[in-house]
C-alpha cells in the first residue's frame, strides 16, 4: 500500500496529466516539494492550487495539511488556497475517478485538529476541509 506522500505525489501527477488550468486551459505543473500552501501552478497564468487525493468517492470531509502555515495565511488576511480534490475508487470492479475544483473555501470550512501523542508527528496541529458537499465546485474530470 502506498504511503500518503506517494499517494499525494501520484495524485498531483494525475491531475496535471488529466486537467488543464481551470482559468486559462494551459498546462498545470507541479511545484517543488515542501512548497508552502500550493502543489500546482499554471504554466501560462498566475493560477495556483492545493491538491488532495483520496481513495474514495467524493465526500464532505477530507484531510487538509499542517495548521501553522494556514493559520498564518488566514491571520494575514489572505484567502484559503483553491482546492483540487482528486477522488479515486473502485466500483463494481471498475476504477472510478472525479477531480473536483473548489474555487472558494470559507474559513468556517476548516476544522483544526491535533494528532495523537503516539503519531509520528506527536501533537502536531493539522486541519480538515469540511462541508465540501455543500460548497460550490466544478467537475474538472470524471471517469
Amino acid at each position: 500500500m502506498p504511503s500518503n506522500k506517494n499517494l499525494g505525489d501520484q495524485g498531483e501527477n494525475e491531475v496535471i496529466a488529466l486537467v488543464p488550468c481551470p482559468n486559462c486551459k494551459k498546462k498545470l505543473m507541479v511545484l517543488p516539494p515542501n512548497y508552502p500552501l500550493y502543489d500546482v501552478q499554471c504554466t501560462g497564468c498566475s493560477f495556483r492550487a492545493q491538491i488532495k487525493t483520496n481513495q474514495c468517492k467524493p465526500k464532505a470531509v477530507i484531510f487538509g495539511a499542517g495548521w501553522e502555515i494556514m493559520d498564518k495565511v488566514l491571520k494575514s488576511g489572505f484567502m484559503i488556497p483553491h482546492l483540487i480534490a482528486n477522488f479515486r475508487w473502485m466500483e463494481k470492479g471498475k476504477m472510478k475517478q472525479e477531480i473536483l475544483f473548489y474555487p472558494f473555501i470559507p474559513k468556517e470550512n476548516l476544522q483544526k485538529r491535533q494528532l495523537s501523542e503516539k503519531a509520528r508527528r506527536a501533537n502536531y496541529w493539522m486541519f480538515n476541509y469540511t462541508g465540501l458537499d455543500k460548497l460550490p465546485h466544478f467537475v474538472l474530470y470524471k471517469k
